[in-house]
């Protein structure tokens, strides 16, 4: 669910720039966007939106190493679908008889497998955006404590103590959502 808004870039430097920036890092920023969302589909928007949030306003992208230019990218990317967990946190707590009806149904049609990895990304949404984008990127993403902390624009403690807090509230959720 993309929303539709004129782009207007300042010029043929920036539309360059960005298709530079789009081949160089859309794979990597796919890869994450897919262990953050459930389907390819999602995944692939959350990648447009960045994109979009990039052509929107070239002059924030920051010059100088291309890493600088992907982290940025990266923090954007992680915000946008921090926000799409906000919303959707929103819309359970209005209507919770609806997600959870939904949820026992989705589970009850698939093997064990697929139901294990349901659990998990049912109690990965129990955590805090920025505690699930550091555990997803460390974790199933295998990135490095500092390439998340220069992602993210934090320190690289700060990284660790998330990381750590996540995975104790990660393994309360999937007890407590096993015992349901």
């Amino acid at each position: 669910m993309t929303a539709t808004f004129p782009i207007t870039l300042a010029d043929d430097g920036d539309s360059a720039r960005l298709g530079t920036l789009f081949d160089a890092h859309h794979q990597r920023l796919y890869r994450l966007a897919r262990r953050l969302s459930g389907t390819p589909d999602e995944a692939r928007d959350l990648v447009q939106d960045t994109f979009l949030h990039a052509a929107r306003s070239p002059r924030s992208i920051p010059g100088g190493a291309p890493q600088h230019a992907e982290a940025w990218l990266v923090r954007v990317l992680v915000n946008i679908k921090r926000d799409q967990w906000r919303r959707d946190a929103t819309k359970k707590r209005l209507d919770p008889e609806g997600a959870s009806h939904a949820a026992r149904a989705e589970s009850s049609d698939h093997e064990s497998a697929l139901i294990a990895k349901t659990v998990v990304w049912r109690a990965l949404e129990l955590i805090a955006p920025r505690r699930r984008a550091v555990i997803v990127m460390h974790e199933l993403e295998g990135a490095t404590i500092p390439a998340i902390a220069t992602s993210l624009g934090v320190s690289a403690v700060t990284v660790r103590w998330h990381l750590s807090r996540g995975r104790r509230e990660l393994a309360v959720a999937v007890k407590r959502l096993e015992t349901r």
